[in-house]
């Protein structure tokens, strides 16, 4: 039987006639798009899913623009925009690389503006519920709404790291801290640690305001470790950027680098690509380490 490529589908759906009908067919290609992450995520060539990307994300907007409380989609823009900002336009500590900070830091708020939308469709009027009162505007919040509630949270903190500068997203911080707090509190298994390896880098950040902050930090990277059973190297690298390098602790450096590229591809093979640019990294920062360790070893 012959498959007709999803970018073809929608052509075909959108010359009907019907609105219903035009719904219903948007939001089942929809439903098939967002749930079909699998073919990135255990791709072994990120060049290539780096250049599929933009299409991808373009298609599910323009389902969106038919189809705009479509939860799934929204979820799956909010992850898509996140992960293609911060796999392959985020540049790796390169300070002269403004142009491309800037544009992440746009992306990063697209994807937390589509976040935003699907936590609506939840909760009525959650951006305003959001501003005044975080924790009473997240308590609103369901277990279904985790995937949504972690997205927003990540590119949302993502856009802040990029904008030291920025009164205005730097006020955004208790939006952030909520957010994560509730999804954690949902689903803290969620998606084998993927909210423990955030945190990990989140509270480091935070090691100037709160005294316990570096110590939250170390317990967020040994649950992400458990959860995701030691083979994801994401929690490494986020420790070896976030707790070693702060520490000046070159030992733990190396060894948790160690640890990111020992990780097995083949291991869990839905997390292939994600541990293939977290071993990128890996090596990235083992050639220049010594670029943040004062001294020398």
């Amino acid at each position: 039987m012959h498959k007709w490529p999803t970018s073809a589908l929608l052509a075909l759906v959108l010359l009907l006639p019907n609105c219903s009908l035009r719904t219903l067919a948007v939001n089942q290609i929809g439903n098939a798009i967002a749930g079909g992450g699998s073919t990135f995520s255990s791709d072994d060539d990120p060049e290539l899913v780096g250049d599929a990307l933009p299409f991808s994300l373009k298609l599910i907007e323009g389902l969106l623009a038919e189809s705009p409380r479509q939860t799934a989609l929204l979820v799956a823009a909010s992850r898509g925009f996140t992960q293609y900002a911060y796999g392959w336009v985020e540049p790796a500590n390169d300070p002269s690389a403004t142009d491309r900070r800037l544009r992440a830091k746009r992306l990063y708020l697209r994807a937390r503006d589509y976040g935003l939308r699907s936590l609506t469709v939840s909760i009525d009027r959650f951006p305003a519920r959001l501003a005044a009162d975080p924790h009473a505007a997240v308590a609103l919040a369901r277990k279904r709404d985790v995937p949504a509630l972690y997205w927003t949270a990540a590119s949302w903190g993502l856009a802040i790291s990029l904008s030291k500068d920025d009164p205005d997203l730097l006020a955004d911080l208790p939006a952030v801290d909520a957010m994560i707090a509730r999804a954690a509190e949902l689903d803290p298994e969620f998606e084998n640690g993927a909210i423990d390896t955030f945190l990990i880098t989140y509270e480091a950040s935070r090691s100037g305001m709160s005294r316990d902050a570096g110590s939250r930090a170390r317990e967020h990277f040994r649950r992400a470790v458990e959860r995701s059973h030691g083979n994801s190297a994401a929690p490494y690298v986020a420790a070896a950027e976030a707790l070693a390098i702060p520490a000046q602790d070159r030992a733990e450096f190396d060894s948790l680098l160690e640890n990111a590229l020992a990780v097995d591809l083949n291991a869990e093979p839905l997390w292939r690509l994600q541990n293939i640019l977290s071993r990128r990294r890996a090596e990235w920062l083992r050639t220049h380490a010594d670029d943040y360790f004062f001294g020398g070893e």
